[in-house]
């Protein structure tokens, strides 16, 4: 059900988040970051272009690990797939999402924010799941907390993470990598400030995980 999402996740510590307006510009940004060290890139689905850019990802970058991120239901689910996504991730879980995602061959990280959400999770084969909103839900102390009795169970945090406090995530034995946007905001991409966001991936790939 999650086959190959460890070795996707595990590529490097820091999984770019992003959210692209313009098709044009997903080539020369998902080339930046491949170029600082950064192949597993997550593009939302909260833009028009995101699926247009996941296919030209998909297609010119062989090398990048491109995935969907805000599937927030079958049809998302779907229509990443048809795009050539090679892991799908959702902010939280619902039965219909987790249905849908069950009889696929690409990989769901599902999200979950408290105890509950992620023993159900884990319950029905999830060993990686996306933590999310990390830092309004409790961050480092509620992942650590959440490692005692779930010590099976590897996370991706995001959500209010930056390289400030990656590496306090990072240092967790339960977390696989984290998941930010800082390497390529909004505005240095608006800029098309690619050796920028090159140089800060570099800087983000340098964060290493802990925990296999």
């Amino acid at each position: 059900m999650q086959k190959n999402i460890a070795e996707i996740l595990q590529v490097a510590g820091v999984v770019p988040v992003l959210v692209v307006d313009k098709a044009e510009d997903a080539l020369p940004l998902a080339g930046a970051l491949i170029e600082g060290g950064l192949k597993v890139l997550e593009v939302t689905l909260r833009t028009e272009a995101a699926l247009e850019v996941v296919e030209q990802i998909a297609k010119h970058l062989p090398e990048a690990h491109v995935g969907t991120g805000t599937v927030l239901n079958g049809d998302d689910l779907r229509r990443s797939i048809d795009a050539g996504a090679r892991f799908m991730v959702s902010p939280g879980a619902t039965d219909q999402l987790l249905e849908a995602a069950e009889g696929s061959e690409v990989p769901l990280l599902p999200g979950a924010a408290s105890v509950s959400e992620v023993m159900r999770l884990y319950e029905r084969g999830y060993r990686y799941q996306k933590f999310f909103p990390a830092q309004a839900a409790g961050g480092v102390p509620m992942l650590k907390s959440i490692g005692g009795p779930l010590q099976e169970v590897r996370f991706c945090p995001t959500g209010g993470i930056g390289p400030k406090n990656a590496s306090d995530f990072l240092a967790l034995d339960n977390v696989v990598c984290v998941g930010g946007s800082w390497m390529a905001s909004s505005a240095l991409v608006r800029e098309q400030n690619w050796a920028e966001i090159t140089r800060q991936a570099q800087q983000a790939a340098a964060l290493k995980p802990k925990s296999p």
